[in-house]
């Protein structure tokens, strides 16, 4: 049985794009982004990521069936920033079979290699910033928005190719039916008394403005957590042109300290619901569905938190929950997810367990070296001998 592979050309991705279908055929958990999005998203010509990255897409496929996918990935902002040459893989699937998924990691390593990279990590789609991780525990429960979802066996075909845990990530449960803790109420009155920090709803109309103040607001609180790669302007535009339409004002808050933003939160509707039923496409008939779904969403993803430094530990994060929150028992939502946290970090760690927020899955970064000579596979395809489509 013939194994082969295929680099994927940027203006032929609709093979790349649909390669999950013969995957997850039978997995009712899984949820496919929408086809017109992700082409925007793989394309250097739509996506300014790639003004400081590039990424070749590589395809498995065992006598003519497509058997898996991978990207490779340099994004020169991330090296730059971290001061390494750490190259990336992403937007990995592959059938339960560890020679198939060998030639796809062997074939992103190898690309990495010659780009002079000197280790590998993903899975990341294609940055911190994006979706990121491995589902390594929770496999039970459907993915939320803009989270991996992916086989249990994952993680042997990562870790039988030499692959080893960089980073944990964890998601939290949180039911929004009860009030938040005494303390934190506490502190958001501190916040809004002593410190005369207000909180208000993003202003729609004002978009891009609003998106402005967020980068200035993630950029700097987020600066020194683990992987983290700054945004441009013209990402957080065309991220910003994703999400508009899913933003819900009332949930998506903005706190200020004499007209200063100092601190952002973002709950988003969690679309998958909405999202599954569509199977990635976007016609009348899955845009009728989408619009009777979108009525019946009642969780929500804390995808966005960040506070300048200079205005932590004054309760402008408890300030920013009880407002969202009190906002989501008024809207009608029941649960909430705050994901992704890093395994390490030990301030929000401290907050959820005060909210008392469970643990309920987990995903996991790899990393491999790159300077040793790449893993010996008996039926590996050799990458560079990989055609074009």
């Amino acid at each position: 049985m013939t194994l082969e592979l295929f680099e994927v050309r940027p203006e032929s991705l609709t093979e790349f794009i649909r390669l999950p279908y013969s995957i997850y055929p039978k997995d009712g958990r899984y949820v496919p982004q929408l086809e017109r999005e992700l082409k925007k998203e793989l394309s250097p010509r739509e996506n300014p990521f790639f003004r400081h990255a590039e990424a070749k897409y590589f395809l498995a496929a065992r006598d003519g069936r497509p058997a898996g996918r991978v990207a490779a990935v340099v994004n020169l902002l991330h090296n730059e920033f971290h001061g390494e040459r750490a190259g990336f893989f992403g937007f990995f699937e592959c059938r339960e079979d560890p020679e198939e998924a060998a030639a796809l990691l062997g074939a992103a390593a190898g690309e990495l290699r010659r780009k002079g990279m000197e280790v590998m990590r993903g899975p990341m789609s294609f940055s911190t910033n994006e979706e990121c991780g491995l589902l390594v525990e929770g496999f039970e429960h459907p993915p939320a928005l803009m989270t991996p979802y992916n086989p249990p066996y994952y993680a042997g075909l990562l870790e039988g190719f030499g692959l080893r845990k960089a980073k944990d990530l964890y998601a939290f449960a949180y039911d929004i039916g009860g009030s938040l803790p005494e303390k934190m109420l506490r502190a958001a009155a501190i916040a809004q008394g002593r410190e005369g920090v207000t909180v208000r709803p993003i202003r729609k109309d004002r978009f891009a403005e609003e998106m402005e103040a967020f980068r200035e607001i993630y950029n700097s609180a987020w600066a020194r957590n683990w992987g983290f790669v700054p945004l441009t302007e013209e990402e957080v535009r065309f991220k910003g042109k994703l999400l508009k339409s899913i933003v819900v004002p009332a949930l998506t808050l903005i706190a200020e300290k004499d007209g200063e933003p100092v601190g952002f939160l973002g709950l988003l509707p969690d679309m998958n619901r909405v999202l599954w039923h569509m199977r990635g496409k976007m016609n009348p008939v899955t845009l009728v569905k989408a619009l009777y779904h979108s009525r019946r969403v009642r969780d929500l993803r804390l995808l966005l938190l960040g506070i300048k430094p200079g205005f932590r530990t004054r309760g402008v994060d408890a300030l920013l929950y009880r407002e969202a929150f009190g906002a989501a028992r008024k809207l009608g939502y029941e649960r909430a997810e705050f994901s992704w946290i890093l395994e390490d970090n030990e301030a929000m760690l401290r907050i959820i367990a005060l909210m008392n927020a469970r643990l309920y899955r987990k995903f996991r970064i790899y990393e491999m070296p790159l300077t040793g000579g790449l893993p010996q596979h008996e039926h590996g395809v050799d990458p560079a001998e990989a055609e074009g489509v």
